[in-house]
């Protein structure tokens, strides 16, 4: 195994795990208490601590502790919280204006971003983009295009699914809690299908991919009909239904299924895509390339961006002023995402990606031959899982899955859980994290598995 290059000697803090109160500290259960009195009740947290500074693998709270970053705000700050040229494109757009509203009178940064989304995505075709302020906003103007373009309705989405928060989003997602509960009606004409989930398909992961295809698509061409369908919708790696892989095979025979029936095949890399997998996106892993393709997360390190990218006449087919938002391409946000991307370029992230793969899959398969509640450990780059269940059974697990969540916190490691069963835990570093921290994160996770 390469060694990993070391990208983090920008980081403006230590690169060490630092505990020096209890978790949580005075100042945060100070801070916390201020949020309970003034936030809604239904804006969450992960871990109780406030944060206030973050560079390369760490997060330091306003106690002092340093944590071990194994989340990157959800797959946002892949090139590391406030990275150099961020911070550098940012403020000089800031220093020269903040918002003129691109639908009003445009500027020259929205261009460019598009233009590298031209550069980046899967495919020779000519393509244009659009830009929003998060993944949700990206997805249902994905469908809106789709359906404009076809004059169909129908759009096709997984079991596992998560696509976001908003109403057709909801109606997108999967999951019931926390993402839809109590908030209905959604919008209609969405229709869920399976996907290839190997480690619970019935008949085994060998058969996964051939029959969940043709069960999905089965239920398509009865259910709904072909010739109904705008769109096919998912995501290359589904994110919050727990990092699932869909077995090699499946995704190009849902593409191929939509490509012979005019259907728009969109591709959801908004957790996936940026170098996070090991390729510049989820779906270059089988050679799929998307009609449309939805990002945001990791597109702008750290700042509020996300686009729709696609086949030009595709994109092309809402009229004008059909597209667009108040803030959708903000001159600030474009900025920093031109600057993450040349971060991603010049430290060449896909490969760094790998090398985090390289280092954390071996220990955690490791971990799950030691640890009975360790059932599957899966993903690609530093978009890796583990999925707890009841040793000897492949029963979920989630009250496992959130105790080890609580003592890795409690030790200075920053994770994050997943999962429509809550039973996994995901690891999404940094890709500038120093392979030290990765190692002394996955001694952190052994320590904390051993107490349960």
């Amino acid at each position: 195994m390469s060694t990993m290059t070391d990208v983090s000697h920008e980081s403006k803090l230590p690169q060490e795990r630092r505990l020096v109160t209890a978790v949580p500290g005075p100042k945060s259960e100070e801070l916390m208490a201020r949020k309970q009195a003034t936030v809604a009740d239904g804006v969450g947290a992960v871990m109780p601590v406030f944060a206030k500074r973050a560079s390369g693998g760490v997060l330091e709270d306003v106690d002092g502790n340093s944590f071990i970053d194994f989340g990157a705000g959800i797959a946002v700050t892949s090139v590391g919280n406030s990275a150099e040229a961020v911070v550098r494109r940012a403020t000089a757009q800031l220093e020269a204006f903040t918002h003129t509203c691109v639908m009003v009178t445009p500027y020259e940064p929205y261009v460019e971003v598009c233009e590298r989304l031209a550069e980046l995505t899967p495919g020779d075709h000519a393509k244009k983009s659009a830009l929003f302020n998060s993944g949700a906003e990206a997805v249902e103007n994905a469908v809106k295009i789709a359906r404009t373009h076809t004059k169909r309705q129908a759009v096709i989405v997984f079991d596992h699914a998560y696509h976001g928060r908003t109403n057709l989003t909801m109606a997108l997602t999967a999951k019931n809690m926390p993402y839809k509960h109590g908030f209905g009606p959604f919008a209609p004409e969405v229709y869920r299908v399976p996907v290839a989930y190997p480690y619970r398909w019935l008949t085994g992961p060998e058969n996964c991919a051939e029959e969940a295809a043709t069960e999905a698509i089965d239920q398509i061409t009865k259910q709904v009909g072909a010739e109904n369908v705008a769109a096919i919708l998912i995501e290359p790696v589904l994110g919050e239904g727990g990092f699932i892989e869909p077995a090699k095979g499946f995704l190009p025979r849902i593409s191929e299924f939509a490509r012979e029936h005019d259907i728009v095949f969109i591709a959801d890399e908004i957790q996936s895509g940026f170098c996070r997998t090991g390729r510049w996106f989820a779906c270059e892993d089988e050679g799929i390339v998307p009609d449309l393709i939805t990002t945001a997360k990791g597109i702008a390190g750290g700042l509020p961006l996300a686009a729709v990218t696609g086949r030009a006449e595709i994109m092309d087919s809402a009229h004008s002023g059909g597209l667009g938002g108040t803030y959708g391409g903000n001159p600030v946000a474009c900025a920093a995402a031109l600057g993450s991307i040349e971060t991603m370029r010049e430290f060449d992230l896909p490969a760094r990606a790998r090398q985090i793969e390289q280092v954390m899959k071996p220990r955690l398969r490791k971990l799950a031959e030691q640890h009975g509640v360790i059932g599957d450990v899966r993903g690609r780059g530093a978009m890796l899982a583990i999925e707890l269940v009841k040793p000897g059974t492949k029963d979920p697990d989630p009250a496992a899955t959130s105790a080890l969540a609580k003592a890795c916190h409690q030790d200075g490691l920053l994770v994050l859980t997943t999962g429509t069963y809550g039973n996994v835990m995901r690891f999404l570093p940094p890709l500038v994290i120093s392979e030290d921290l990765l190692n002394e994160g996955l001694d952190v996770l052994e320590r904390a598995l051993g107490t349960l």
